[in-house]
């Protein structure tokens, strides 16, 4: 199983940026997926996360109403659009597979069998 990232870049604070996360080698769409960041000095923390049919999503406090997160099972691919960027939101991002099949994504890292390489975002002026 591989799950490939793109989208990451530098970004001034109030702009926006789509990550998108690719998978490859397993039934993508039997499985929720999540989104986690990482700081420099920091654990990793939970972002978002989807179903595995995409009709519920969930947000950590910090991006609700900023972060929208989706997939398309057609392109075994998830998304985190990222508007209203703020520089506390710098880290390395990282998609990762929930463990369970057909169940709902939490927001604890151990939950998660498979993960990304991580894309940086930044946001600076």
């Amino acid at each position: 199983v591989q799950l490939v990232e793109s989208g990451g870049g530098l970004v001034q604070p109030g702009g926006s940026l789509r990550l998108s996360c690719a998978l490859f080698g397993r039934t993508f769409s039997s499985y929720g997926m999540g989104w986690f960041r990482q700081a420099p000095g920091k654990e990793r923390e939970f972002v978002a996360a989807v179903s595995w049919d995409g009709r519920n999503t969930y947000y950590a406090d910090s991006v609700k109403g900023r972060f929208t997160v989706s997939r398309d099972n057609t392109k075994h691919t998830v998304y985190l659009q990222m508007n209203s960027l703020k520089p506390v939101d710098t880290a390395v991002y990282y998609c990762a597979e929930h463990s369970r099949f057909m169940s709902p994504p939490g927001r604890a890292v151990q939950e998660y069998d498979y993960w990304g390489q991580g894309t940086q975002v930044t946001v600076s002026s």
